[in-house]
């Protein structure tokens, strides 16, 4: 993979692989200061095709110059992860940011019942988003709500889950694989499946393996692309 300071402005597309506990946000900054220093370039666009939470890794769609035209294109692509879902707790941003707040039996829970429960999940739904997002309310971001302990009246969205599978079940964690539309939120996923189990689940672990046919597995990591740059 070879890079120039012309084929950033004209626009590149760029597979990263986002690291754990790092936000899109700090990606994109990472990434924009490698190009601009390495080049002496003063100004140049880049953003991301679709945030993942710090808590969260895989792939990253980057977008520079020319190219942060098709980020909304990007933006309505599928996207399929694997992950792990924790039973039998919950906590209030259904992930691990957040202590466990409560606490149920998993005795009940058979192989029949689970996969009676992920046929209940697939095609199209209605999901709630976490109250721990960084979607906007009247200018602020739902965290900011959470965070302060104010209740907020969140708006729920319609999504689509072409697959949800069971891929490995060591409980209390179950291993799966996930192909959604835009706009799902695995972790809104996991608190609604744990619901359904009558036990509760959070999200224990999340990876984003492809958008649309872009793979992770073709991405880069950015201390890899730091080295390609010197």
């Amino acid at each position: 993979m070879e890079f120039n300071k012309e084929s950033f402005l004209e626009g590149r597309i760029l597979l990263i692989n986002k690291p754990l506990n790092w936000t899109s946000f700090q990606v994109v900054n990472k990434i924009r200061w490698l190009i601009k220093t390495t080049f002496n370039i003063k100004k140049i666009k880049v953003g991301h095709a679709g945030t993942l939470d710090p808590l969260a890794e895989g792939l990253l769609i980057l977008c520079t110059g020319k190219m942060t035209k098709k980020i909304d294109q990007f933006q309505k692509l599928n996207k399929t992860y694997t992950g792990k879902f924790f039973l039998g707790a919950t906590t209030p941003s259904y992930d691990l940011e957040t202590e466990v707040n409560s606490k149920k039996s998993i005795d009940h829970i058979t192989e029949e019942l689970i996969l009676k429960t992920t046929e209940e999940f697939k095609g199209k739904t209605i999901q709630i988003p976490p109250i721990y997002s960084a979607i906007k309310h009247k200018g602020k971001k739902l965290y900011e709500f959470a965070r302060k302990g104010e209740t907020v009246k969140i708006k729920e969205r319609e999504i689509f889950i072409s697959e949800f599978l069971i891929t490995k079940k060591q409980l209390p964690e179950l291993d799966f694989i996930v192909n959604c539309s835009k706009g799902t939120y695995i972790r809104s996923l996991a608190n609604d499946f744990g619901r359904k189990l009558e036990c509760g689940a959070y999200l224990s672990k999340l990876t984003r393996t492809a958008i649309g046919d872009h793979l992770l597995k073709d991405s880069i990591s950015i201390e890899d692309f730091e080295k390609t740059l010197s």
